[in-house]
């Protein structure tokens, strides 16, 4: 992927998408393509007006543009500016409030589509069967093996983000990989405890 492609949030773009909503609409626009505010109104049940306004937001800040190519007349269309964000630690220390909010609407964000995952996991092909899978692993690291092993799964992830680039394989479909490496704060404040 192209630096171009990737947005690295600053303590000033965090404040244009630190809010659920908008989180959700720029999600939306990657993953399903360009939208108007009224039919991403109706995908995130908000009313047009909400999704609009957010939807300025967003532009101000560089995350999404206004597709002019596409619709007539009133009809104003979006497209997300970049196919990524990438949040560093200068930034969200810069910013903690906003970084809070951002992080919680991603994570909130990626637990209900899991949630929607489960809900129609068996009604998906059984050439899925081996290729589906939700699981975690308690390890003991330090916060440079941690930095390491966070950095190697997310080149492994990137490898594959090729299609975007190259045309898509046949029977491909999109396919959601979620990276959570943080250390268990409750064993942590045990220890600091003791």
């Amino acid at each position: 992927m192209t630096e171009e492609s990737r947005i690295h949030l600053s303590a000033h773009t965090l404040k244009g998408i630190a809010h659920p909503i908008r989180v959700r609409l720029l999600g939306l626009l990657r993953t399903e393509g360009p939208s108007t505010a009224t039919k991403l109104a109706e995908r995130i049940g908000q009313s047009s007006g909400v999704t609009s306004y957010h939807l300025r937001q967003l532009a101000q800040y560089g995350f999404v543009e206004e597709a002019t190519d596409l619709g007539t007349g009133r009809e104003r269309w979006w497209r997300a500016s970049h196919k990524s964000t990438t949040l560093d630690a200068p930034a969200a220390r810069e910013a903690p409030v906003e970084t809070e909010i951002y992080l919680r609407a991603v994570a909130t964000t990626s637990a209900e589509r899991v949630d929607r995952w489960l809900g129609e996991a068996t009604s998906i092909s059984s050439e899925w069967d081996n290729a589906m899978g939700l699981n975690d692993y308690a390890l003991m690291l330090t916060p440079e093996e941690a930095t390491r092993l966070l950095a190697q799964l997310n080149e492994i992830v990137q490898s594959y983000r090729a299609y975007y680039e190259q045309p898509v394989p046949e029977g491909a479909e999109r396919v959601e990989v979620q990276v959570n490496v943080m250390p268990f704060l409750s064993r942590r404040s045990n220890r600091e405890e003791n």
